[in-house]
């Protein structure tokens, strides 16, 4: 049975990589009983696999796995199971059945819904919803992306599908592309709402929070986004 995981990461937690947290969870479902499924051939392994690796410093509420189990009982057993495995910072969220036919989590990431907070001292003074409205508002958005290996310029604006201020809780909250794509970082929208003010842009300044990971199940044209564990059931 394919199952597909949702958890959460905060705290402390938020700096180990990647890789870290897939041994963390390798361990957790070893300590919890899980009866999970191996790889064949001469170095088995969990079948698992992740959605839209975190990068490393961001917290999240919506971060997703999915693993082959032989036998479940329940999805509320095991994710009970889990929790009582878990340390502090991460915590087993949702459990869903996926049928048979169901994409994988990596291949099946669309967008990622963001929380953009600032430190006490970053905390931008000439942001106001006005302001991030107009930046939105425009007909383009030019970036400059840089990779290890390469540097292009490109329009932003259609892989940013929602962007808004919330002047209560001074966060920027946007909706942006995450598949393999596209994959616009939070942080350089924010760069981008900067260099639109004329503003000095410092990364460290931000506190980012990824609150939800889609799929699509529209088309290309008619994108509708929906969690991804919305492809599951209940069991």
């Amino acid at each position: 049975m394919k199952l597909r995981i949702k958890f959460s990461k905060h705290g402390v937690l938020r700096f180990i990589g990647h890789l870290d947290v897939m041994r963390y969870f390798q361990k957790a479902i070893r300590r919890a009983g899980i009866d999970i499924a191996y790889s064949s051939g001469f170095s088995p392994h969990q079948i698992m696999s992740f959605a839209a690796p975190l990068g490393v410093g961001l917290e999240s509420n919506g971060e997703y796995m999915d693993i082959v189990v032989n036998s479940l009982t329940s999805a509320k057993e095991l994710t009970d199971a889990l929790n009582a495995q878990m340390a502090d910072g991460i915590r087993v969220l949702e459990v869903r059945l996926l049928s048979d036919s169901a994409g994988n989590a990596m291949a099946s990431v669309a967008a990622a819904r963001y929380t953009v907070a600032f430190r006490e001292e970053y905390q931008p003074p000439f942001l106001t919803e006005p302001v991030i409205a107009d930046f939105y508002g425009q007909n383009e958005i030019m970036v400059t992306k840089k990779t290890k290996k390469s540097e292009s310029t490109f329009d932003m604006k259609p892989y940013i599908y929602a962007c808004s201020y919330n002047e209560e809780n001074n966060t920027i909250d946007m909706t942006v592309d995450a598949s393999s794509a596209g994959n616009i970082k939070p942080a350089l929208v924010v760069k981008a709402i900067y260099d639109y003010k004329n503003q000095a842009f410092d990364e460290f300044g931000l506190l980012i929070t990824r609150e939800e990971t889609y799929t699509n199940v529209g088309t290309a044209k008619d994108i509708q986004l929906k969690p991804l564990g919305y492809v599951g059931s209940v069991y």
